[in-house]
């Protein structure tokens, strides 16, 4: 049944490229299908498609291959053409606020970004033209994939949650059943979750309507930024949980700020390589200033999109800076050592900090 639903996004987000492209991407094998992450399309190269065991060219007659050669299926600048109109609906000043971000989010919450020549206009972007590169990423609603978290005695004991991972390990996907399940009463009870989808991707809200299911009680602020998202949750929605993806900048961490003490629990996520990186990102160690996160749930990776690996309690500092030493190589030529450990001292949130330190 997964599978089946696997397949049917593929195809829903291949569809959206125009029919040139979406006829050969069709006749794909349904095994292939349900295993593509991304189909990357670059205008006069190869059409491509990343899987969690690597990545795959197509022939002119459908087929895949692992190796790049002769014969493969070009992308031409028409064809490219034809997906960029395609993806925007064909009214791309409707768009334009997107596409100057570098991506849109299209009818199933699929993200498709772009690259090619920026228009500057006082040193922003204003437009993006000569579109070159289309990354589309298939978005897909993995039920079960927050299983290990929700049931988690950590997650039990409370405080908010980071999920982190590198790029395409499944961190929306896990944040997209997370929310489903908690507005289901998952963890005990139903709360009222609401999620700030600022880029879309969570929800994949298409003429008002959430295509991925978030469950029965869950408030979907679409579009919104998520600093203002955050404030108009908490001054209107009375939400037992805020989830979104990706909060960094000053404004969303004072947004946090602001809900740490109106008993709201705070779900977001963070781009981290390992768990032994996180003493070195400024990022996450403001985030953990905050108060208002006490648990991090590390992603497996690639390939094992949408599943976790460890979850950590924040103040659990010896299981963090050995699993650092001994999975990311942290301890060199027998006597160096760099390490996360905890600084004494509180902070806001009333627990400690992260911070690198190195010493012999």
């Amino acid at each position: 049944m997964e599978q089946n639903r696997f397949v049917q996004r593929f195809d829903e987000a291949a569809a959206q490229l125009g029919c040139r492209l979406s006829g050969l991407l069709g006749r794909l094998p349904a095994p292939v299908k349900e295993t593509v992450q991304e189909i990357r399309l670059r205008a006069g190269g190869p059409v491509m498609l990343s899987t969690a065991r690597g990545e795959l060219f197509l022939d002119k007659d459908g087929r895949t291959t692992r190796c790049y050669r002769e014969g493969l299926a070009t992308v031409t600048f028409a064809q490219m053409e034809q997906a960029f109109a395609c993806l925007c609906e064909y009214s791309v000043h409707s768009f334009q606020h997107e596409i100057n971000n570098g991506f849109v989010t299209i009818r199933g919450g699929h993200r498709a970004g772009f690259c090619g020549t920026a228009v500057l206009q006082d040193g922003a972007i204003r437009n993006i033209k000569d579109i070159s590169s289309i990354n589309l990423r298939i978005a897909r609603q993995h039920f079960g994939a927050a299983d290990r978290l929700i049931h988690s005695r950590e997650f039990a004991k409370g405080g908010g949650v980071l999920v982190a991972g590198p790029p395409a390990c499944g961190k929306t996907t896990l944040l997209r059943d997370l929310a489903r399940q908690l507005s289901s009463g998952a963890a005990g009870r139903i709360l009222k979750v609401c999620v700030v989808d600022e880029r879309g991707e969570i929800a994949g809200v298409y003429q008002g309507q959430p295509q991925n299911s978030l469950g029965p009680c869950c408030d979907c602020l679409d579009g919104y930024p998520k600093a203002q998202g955050i404030l108009q949750a908490l001054r209107c929605l009375s939400p037992d949980v805020i989830l979104c993806d990706e909060i960094g900048e000053d404004g969303e961490i004072q947004a946090v700020e602001a809900g740490i003490h109106s008993g709201v629990r705070f779900v977001t996520s963070i781009h981290l390589g390992t768990i032994g990186e996180l003493a070195k990102r400024t990022q996450a160690l403001r985030l953990l200033e905050t108060g208002a996160f006490q648990n991090i749930a590390m992603m497996a990776g690639r390939d094992r999109p949408g599943q976790i690996e460890h979850i950590y309690r924040v103040e659990d500092e010896d299981e963090i800076r050995g699993f650092a030493a001994d999975r990311t190589g942290l301890r060199r030529n027998g006597d160096d050592e760099v390490h996360a450990v905890y600084r004494p001292g509180t902070v806001s949130g009333g627990h400690p900090i992260l911070s690198a330190n190195a010493g012999r």
